[in-house]
């Protein structure tokens, strides 16, 4: 066995570890880098990467068949299934280096390909080497849930970890969960050609603003996606090119291959959590605000924590560990500025509060501004004006933003900004943005603020009037 000492031991290599390790080795500390797996985690190689790759190629066959109202004939598109493969895989080549065991070795980390565990408090084993470092951090992010279904282990089924790999394109996919990734790779298999069915126990996009998941299920009902809800599947039968799903009501769903897309579980198995002290349960691993878990010397962060699943989140939660473990500096992680998109067309962002949410935590200092797409001329011009944006106001600040639109995700970075910095209404109302943007609709909503303030005010009336009277 041999021994090996650092300053600091990061488990996984996702985008949270790969952070961490990164901005911890190139601010002077030793750092040893465990993955047994593929460097880049999920989001490279099963996640955000592959699926929005796949999303973009959707689009275009998307392009080719609505082109109508601009006065372009539609055309149906010749779509090589196997070939967008190949373009999904080529995004993943083309950013793998970024993540890659010779960039990080060449940062001066120590990268060892092995699964790690621990043996006890303070030592963590991966391979033959036993790792003795003063902090650790685990983030080994998390997998695919897959239900207890009776019959499901009998036929085959496909979950983000493996769908990217699939060259046969679906005659007819059927997915069972209504969530952001069920519902991004639906229509984004329903624009390359595949019949498509999502079957959902609740409500589908039931995290999101109703109103504004409304509009996203509208349209994609209106591209051909069936989209079954309060359905309960009880079992699974059939082979391949042949699967059924009975649901609870005795309805029998048929299609031809099967996405299982029900939520995520934490990767926790391998690492022995008990032998370090570390308290975990079946949502993830217990941590304090300043991400720290029951052993002081342990941290956690990204998935395999009970919070917020998203890539972005692991990287925030590195800057976290990192102001704390390496400066020894007061760190907490917060939620309520953390955004998240789902990446369907059109999209669906949020950032803080929703309007059901803000009514109950804020009642009656609650005011809600709202201005839609079609009062925005770019969104006008190309054709796009279906949408909406949703502020939250409490005392002149925003504590909430629900949009549904043309880039919604790229919107919504604006308001993340003025809730993570506590930016009055006015900082957002004062930004001159260029026209004609998709920008200018948040300026908008919040100028909606200030409105009936300034023009619905009879003293701000009869004060310009006074003034008017006496220039000369």
């Amino acid at each position: 066995m041999v021994d090996v000492k650092t300053d600091l031991c990061v488990i996984g290599a996702g985008s949270g570890g790969l952070s961490v390790a990164a901005g911890a080795v190139q601010m002077g500390a030793r750092v040893v880098l465990l993955e047994g797996h593929k460097m880049g985690g999920d989001c490279l190689n099963h996640g955000c990467v592959p699926s929005k790759a796949l999303i973009a190629a959707a689009r275009h066959a998307h392009a080719m068949q609505s082109g109508r109202p601009f006065g372009i004939s539609p055309a149906r598109p010749d779509v090589d299934y196997a070939a967008v493969k190949d373009h999904v895989a080529e995004v993943i080549a083309q950013i793998a280096p970024h993540d890659s065991v010779e960039r990080f070795e060449g940062l001066g980390v120590r990268v060892i390909p092995e699964y790690g565990h621990f043996i006890s408090a303070d030592v963590v084993q991966a391979g033959n080497m036993q790792i003795r470092a003063r902090r650790f951090v685990i983030a080994t992010g998390s997998s695919p849930l897959v239900p207890s279904l009776p019959g499901l282990g009998d036929v085959p089924y496909e979950t983000n970890e493996t769908i990217f790999d699939l060259r046969e394109q679906p005659g007819h996919l059927l997915v069972i969960g209504g969530g952001p990734i069920g519902m991004e790779m639906a229509q984004a298999h329903r624009r390359l050609g595949s019949r498509v069915t999502v079957i959902e126990g609740m409500k589908a996009l039931g995290r999101d603003d109703p109103e504004l998941a409304a509009i996203v299920l509208e349209r994609m009902r209106g591209e051909g996606i069936s989209i079954e809800e309060g359905i309960t599947a009880v079992r699974v039968r059939g082979k391949a090119g042949r699967i059924e799903i009975k649901a609870k009501d005795g309805r029998v769903l048929r299609g031809t291959h099967l996405l299982i897309a029900t939520g995520r579980r934490p990767n926790v198995e391998r690492l022995n959590l008990g032998a370090a002290g570390i308290r975990h349960d079946r949502d993830g691993i217990a941590v304090r605000a300043d991400l720290r878990t029951s052993n002081r010397r342990v941290y956690a962060i990204g998935d395999v924590t009970r919070g917020l699943r998203f890539t972005h989140v692991a990287g925030y939660h590195a800057g976290v560990v990192i102001r704390s473990a390496l400066f020894g500096l007061p760190a907490k992680a917060k939620t309520g500025h953390i955004p998240w998109v789902t990446y369907t067309d059109p999209e669906l962002a949020q950032v803080g509060l929703t309007e059901e949410q803000a009514r109950t935590v804020h009642g009656a200092r609650l005011e809600i501004l709202r201005f839609g797409y079609d009062g925005n001329d770019r969104a006008i011009a190309e054709r796009r004006a279906e949408g909406l944006i949703k502020v939250m106001v409490v005392k002149g600040r925003p504590v909430g933003v629900s949009i549904v639109g043309a880039q919604a995700g790229e919107t919504i970075g604006l308001w993340a900004m003025a809730i993570a910095n506590r930016l009055k209404m006015g900082a957002v109302a004062a930004t001159v943005m260029p026209y004609p943007t998709l920008g200018e609709i948040s300026k908008r909503a919040a100028g909606a603020y200030f409105s009936p303030r300034l023009f619905d005010n009879i003293w701000v009336k009869r004060f310009v009037g006074f003034v008017q009277r006496r220039l000369p």
